[in-house]
């Protein structure tokens, strides 16, 4: 065949509506043969997507109520538009300003304080040779994961009690005078923060122990040849192996700085220190719902949605001057 002949049949080949049409054909083919594969892993994400759309979105639109001056009777989409008022209501409150003040000061201590944690137990738990050893020191840490905060505003009670705790008791068996650990501002700040790392920690500590099981085991073997110590491998190799995810748990974390917890908040303050313990979410239960201010509440919860919003996008976007980023 000479050349002439082949350019001449290609040309007609590649002008033929029958060869496009089996491409499409075929595409079509592979399209449905891929979803006929992950049908079962679409089925069993199915309900997330259901779950998120029923409990995280859709309520979404409630946060219209914060524009409203909401009441039962005429239902969100029927009471009257206020525009800006409750927001200009929140801010003209001087004790919601405090509210707003102790839940970003709270929060702040909370992560500077609880974030090392979780990394130094995951890093001295990877050390442990002896495996009934880690695996017993990692049930005790894990444990109080799964206490509520019911139970441990009781433990603190119990223990700082100023009548019958058990600290007190100790130092006036001693000599000493008893101490008002929950009724004073900074003792029960201390004990805030204490409780969320003892509660939280251990729990924490296995996304990090995951992390250091994917760190390449010759790292360490060549460093050991080298010389280096068990500091220093911890220094140049596991740090820096922890680094994506100790960034990723921070941009994540930035998102709660304004949501202190309630449960635990309710359970272990007292009229004495409302002066720090007054915090967001105490107040949308006291004024929204005991009180039946829906509006104002929701503009407080919106606004702290906003902030929690600002501050994951700026921790990422500061994360990636470093190469380190969530998106």
């Amino acid at each position: 065949m000479s050349p002439t002949t082949g350019t001449i049949n290609e040309s007609r080949h590649a002008g033929d509506p029958g060869a496009g049409f089996s491409k499409v054909m075929l595409a079509r083919s592979s399209a449905r043969s891929r979803f006929k594969q992950n049908l079962p892993l679409m089925l069993m994400f199915a309900p997330v997507v259901v779950f998120f759309l029923m409990f995280r979105y859709l309520p979404m639109l409630g946060n219209v109520i914060a524009f409203k001056n909401y009441n039962f009777i005429d239902g969100i989409v029927k009471s009257p538009w206020v525009g800006l008022d409750n927001f200009r209501m929140i801010f003209h409150n001087p004790q919601t300003l405090t509210m707003i003040r102790n839940t970003f000061i709270l929060s702040l201590l909370h992560i500077v304080t609880s974030f090392p944690f979780p990394i130094l137990i995951a890093i001295m738990l990877n050390e442990a040779r002896k495996v009934w050893f880690k695996k017993s020191v990692q049930t005790l840490l894990y444990l109080p994961h799964f206490f509520s905060w019911v139970i441990i505003g009781g433990i603190s009670v119990t223990l700082f009690g100023s009548q019958a705790g058990v600290i007190n008791m100790l130092i006036e068996h001693f000599g000493g005078t008893s101490i008002s650990f929950l009724y004073k501002s900074s003792s029960w700040m201390a004990i805030f923060l204490g409780s969320s790392i003892w509660k939280e920690a251990g729990f924490s500590a296995i996304i990090y122990l995951a992390a250091i099981g994917s760190i390449d085991p010759s790292l360490y073997e060549a460093a050991s040849i080298d010389g280096a110590g068990k500091f220093k491998q911890m220094w140049n190799i596991t740090l820096p192996g922890l680094l994506p995810i100790m960034t990723l748990m921070l941009i994540l974390s930035m998102g709660n700085v304004m949501d202190v917890g309630f449960d635990q908040i309710y359970n272990m303050q007292n009229a004495v220190v409302a002066n720090v313990a007054s915090v967001i979410s105490t107040y949308i239960f006291t004024v929204g719902i005991q009180g039946g201010l829906y509006s104002i509440t929701t503009a407080m919860g919106l606004f702290e949605s906003l902030i929690g919003l600002t501050l994951v996008i700026g921790a990422n976007t500061l994360s990636k001057k470093f190469n380190q980023s969530l998106w």
